[in-house]
């Protein structure tokens, strides 16, 4: 048994990357820190191989692919990802051009190249990582908000075509809330709620990716929250959301 996970030198991903060589199974570990994966690879049981590469350059997205499509792969998790907090006429062009690369185009390249390989061996898992901003429209985290929109969105349609083909591949899209991962530090934002454990996280969103939940939200109160945003009108989603990120503004 083999995973490969992306953005696993710190936070979820270094908990799935825990996780899964906890049940077994064998590991590549893909982000941008070397240093970071091969003080991860120390501590896990089953054998461990890094791939130092940047996701956000679309051009190693399909080398790496290269790298590993003959290798027995049963496990895809798309976790690499980063944020960015301000306005969005204040925000650096730039950096939310590689996050749209990272967030959005890396994992539309990864999903549909392992889509494509783990449907001709009928079989596999693919877990996208989204947020529970991507059930809404984020001012003053717009781009972020965005991105998991898309991941969202494109991991519920591609479940639902797999399950109208009957077939064995599984795809799933982890929405959660607060996280205590670094993602905040990147971010520029404190969170307003006490976040979640990554390592409550990680054990649930794996346990329920092998029983085939498309859409995989921790945590009863934001699965409250989310259930909350049907009843509500837009424009007080837009509101409320505003005054949730104002909060959260790092000094």
């Amino acid at each position: 048994m083999k995973a490969l996970i992306t953005g696993a030198s710190s936070g979820l991903g270094r908990e799935f990357a825990r996780v899964l060589s906890e049940k077994g199974y064998d590991l590549i570990l893909v982000a941008r820190r070397k240093d970071r994966l091969e003080e991860l690879k120390k501590e896990l049981n089953t054998k461990v191989r890094i791939i130092p590469i940047d996701l956000s350059n679309e051009t190693m997205c399909y080398d790496l692919f290269k790298i590993v499509e003959d290798e027995d792969i049963e496990v895809l998790i798309n976790n690499a990802g980063f944020g960015l907090f301000g306005e969005f006429s204040k925000t650096d062009l730039d950096t939310e051009l590689n996050m749209l690369d990272l967030n959005v185009k890396a994992v539309h390249i990864l999903t549909k190249a392992f889509l494509y390989k783990f449907k001709k061996e009928n079989k596999g898992y693919i877990l996208n990582v989204a947020s529970s901003a991507g059930f809404m429209s984020g001012p003053l985290m717009s781009t972020y908000y965005a991105t998991k929109g898309y991941v969202l969105k494109l991991t519920e349609a591609i479940a639902y075509e797999l399950k109208k083909e009957k077939s064995n591949v599984k795809v799933s899209v982890l929405c959660p809330g607060p996280v205590d991962t670094e993602f905040n530090e990147v971010a520029g934002v404190s969170f307003s709620v006490k976040p979640l454990s990554s390592e409550y996280v990680a054990k649930r969103t794996i346990n329920k990716m092998f029983k085939g939940k498309t859409v995989i939200v921790p945590g009863f109160i934001i699965k409250l929250g989310i259930f909350g945003l049907r009843l509500i009108p837009r424009k007080l989603m837009l509101s409320i959301v505003y005054k949730i990120q104002k909060k959260k503004q790092g000094k």
